[in-house]
């Protein structure tokens, strides 16, 4: 883990490619805090698996009276055949699609899991560096309170992943996102992806230069689970709350009840961070260190893990950490 000493900021943005939930802007100061270097990888994940013998959500057999709370009243119960553990997969189209309509590219896959990243016959070959997904919201709480941590709140991650630039576009400055700089969709979203940054899929953490605080894939790879729930109007209630746009907010924790319009049926909804392998400006630039996702908190998703905080006491004498250089692309299809 790496020490992030805390301090003000001003969280949001207003980039030309910023969306109306990443404002306003406005300050925020957050204690000190301890947060993984990496995402969590897919051994870490194994070994909190093999030594609790937890199953993730995508494991478990779907009760449907919990999912029909989900989804429209009056919604037709599926046949017993599609009632099955399954988590959505990424299944590039054949050809361009309108990207306004996600259900092109993500399939429900029977049988995919964290142990089965692309559906049966798929396995952890290879990638045990790889950041672990298909993770639902309490499989991600469920490794970090093992591990003796927790999620960050959103604005610990925003904060952690600037780096020290307050108020740039990116994780490294004001510079566009490059092939070098972190791993997202090169190409045409989402039928083709040159994969210039050398990963057609997620990339071993590691693989791109770390931020300024030491802190790897802080941009794109996979998405990041954090623990406030998601509304759109969070900032603009945080402010007014707050007294207005002068006065600092301490540390916040997110709305007690989710609102998001995306999955308007879902009980609870929690933010993630940090955009992935899929991010392009054409579709969705959320490697930027202000953008906000969510989804509801059973949703597993081939480009989708977390990274852990723990609340402790500072180091003596923390080092400052240097950023790596990145490693040099790998051929088309070892990141697979």
């Amino acid at each position: 883990m790496v020490w992030i000493p805390g301090g003000e900021f001003r969280m949001g943005s207003e980039h030309p490619l910023a969306r109306p939930d990443e404002r306003p802007i406005h300050r925020v100061r957050v204690d000190g805090f301890w947060l993984d270097q990496t995402e969590v990888t897919n051994a870490q994940f194994a070994a909190f698996a093999q030594a609790t013998g937890y199953r993730t959500v995508a494991e478990r057999p779907i009760d449907w009276e919990e999912l029909k709370k989900q989804v429209p009243p009056g919604t037709p119960k599926p046949d017993d055949a599609q009632l099955q553990p399954g988590s959505l997969v990424f299944t590039p189209p054949a050809g361009p699609v309108d990207t306004r309509n996600a259900s092109a590219w993500w399939t429900w896959t029977i049988g995919a899991n964290w142990r089965q990243p692309t559906g049966p016959g798929s396995n952890l070959d290879g990638r045990a560096d790889h950041p672990v997904v298909h993770v639902a919201f309490e499989d991600a709480a469920a490794y970090a309170k093992w591990a003796g941590k927790r999620l960050p709140t959103e604005a610990e991650w925003e904060f952690a992943a600037r780096g020290g630039l307050d108020g740039k576009a990116n994780v490294w400055g004001d510079e566009p996102v490059d092939a070098k700089r972190c791993n997202t969709w090169q190409g045409r979203f989402p039928d083709q992806d040159t994969a210039a940054d050398g990963f057609p899929g997620a990339a071993p953490v590691r693989s791109f230069a770390a931020n300024g605080y030491g802190l790897y894939d802080m941009a794109g790879n996979v998405w990041e689970w954090c623990s406030d729930r998601y509304r759109p109007d969070t900032y603009s209630r945080q402010v007014l709350v707050a007294g207005g746009l002068d006065h600092a907010i301490v540390n916040p924790a997110g709305p007690e009840r989710s609102l998001d319009p995306r999955n308007p049926h879902a009980p609870d909804s929690r933010v993630h961070r940090g955009g992935s392998y899929l991010c392009n400006d054409s579709y969705c630039a959320s490697y930027r260190p202000s953008a906000r996702m969510a989804a509801p908190t059973d949703t597993g998703m081939s480009h989708l893990g977390f990274r852990c905080v723990a609340s402790a006491p500072a180091p003596a004498a923390p080092p400052t950490p240097t950023p790596a250089r990145p490693a040099a692309p790998k051929p088309r299809g070892e990141g697979r």
